[in-house]
């Protein structure tokens, strides 16, 4: 067998899964990921499975990958990358790790956050050049943390909202009532609801055609003023254009992000820009999922899942499960 690994994370953290790759005694080929259309054009066409990162497999990579590929394996939750309706018109099982990362991410989230409510990054380069600069921070005791997808992140974020003592407020199309029960999250009527009535607003939804830059200049004009937006799930949620003119204007209080649109991030980008207040932003290179533990458990399913498809077996998560293995 023949397959190609895409995902930085994947192939330079040490773990169990390099040695469950060299007792397969298959071909492995790896790149730097995430790579565009183009570079994935170039690079798919003779492998029999793939683990990919947050590459992009539109309709056209996906043919190219034809007919030699049999699963594409996910290293990771979101598929927003992979057309998938393409995907299953071709017959290519997808697969991914759900379950994995949602400690790591959600101790993200509140790392991004106590660097923009205490700032912590510029009091820290302030040390550094032996300058004594006190600031004045911002408690998170008794705020109210908006949470819009309460899925295994957004829960876990609201477990962890719970130990700051804040009130917690969250909205999903699937509501567990018995999970908000039990850790006192309050359910919002609305997503907009959520966002106009919390100190702290995260984002942990999934991308979708209905919601891609959900978070826009009109719904920031209507939170709270000195509000903060912790964004580790997609940039694509998020107009990143109207987050700098809403961060210029201090509208907000602060952005955290853990994605960005594109990436690797360039120089260009608005959220860079001289006059976005350094105070005000708080950035990681998508990096929230990548912890020692995190990542061995991301890659070893996704390994799991690329054998099993290969050898025939039903894998552990497929994300179009109507599409058979193929042979």
């Amino acid at each position: 067998m023949k397959v190609l690994i895409t995902t930085t994370s994947f192939m330079d953290t040490p773990g169990a899964h390099h040695d469950l790759m060299k007792k397969s005694g298959w071909q492995i080929e790896s790149a730097r990921g995430p790579l565009p259309e183009a570079e994935m054009l170039k690079l798919v066409g003779d492998f029999d499975g793939i683990i990919c990162g947050d590459d992009v497999y539109t309709r056209a990579v996906l043919q190219k990958c034809l007919p030699k590929l049999k699963v594409l394996s996910k290293y990771g939750i979101g598929i927003d990358k992979i057309d998938i309706k393409a995907a299953t018109e071709l017959g290519i099982p997808v697969c991914f790790t759900p379950g994995v990362n949602h400690t790591a991410v959600a101790e993200h989230v509140f790392g991004l956050l106590l660097i923009l409510t205490r700032n912590m990054v510029c009091e820290h380069n302030h040390v550094k050049t032996a300058s004594w600069k006190r600031t004045t921070g911002t408690e998170l005791w008794q705020k109210t943390i908006g949470i819009i997808g309460l899925g295994r992140i957004g829960k876990e974020v609201a477990k962890r909202a719970k130990g700051f003592e804040m009130e917690v407020i969250g909205y999903d199309v699937y509501w567990d009532d018995a999970f908000a029960k039990q850790y006192g999250v309050k359910k919002g009527a609305s997503a907009d609801e959520v966002a106009q009535n919390c100190d702290v607003l995260s984002l942990n939804m999934n991308l979708t055609a209905e919601n891609k830059q959900w978070m826009n200049a009109a719904r920031i004009a209507k939170m709270r003023d000195g509000a903060y937006v912790i964004n580790c799930a997609r940039a694509g949620l998020v107009n990143e254009k109207d987050m700098a003119e809403a961060l210029k204007a201090k509208k907000l209080g602060g952005y955290g992000a853990d994605v960005f649109d594109p990436e690797p991030i360039t120089k260009d980008h608005p959220l860079l820009a001289a006059d976005v207040p350094a105070e005000r932003i708080a950035f990681t290179p998508h990096i929230a999922s990548r912890t020692y533990e995190s990542v061995v458990r991301q890659a070893s399913m996704s390994w799991e899942n690329l054998v099993r498809a290969l050898n025939g077996q039903k894998p552990i998560a497929q994300a179009n499960a109507d599409v058979p293995l193929r042979k």
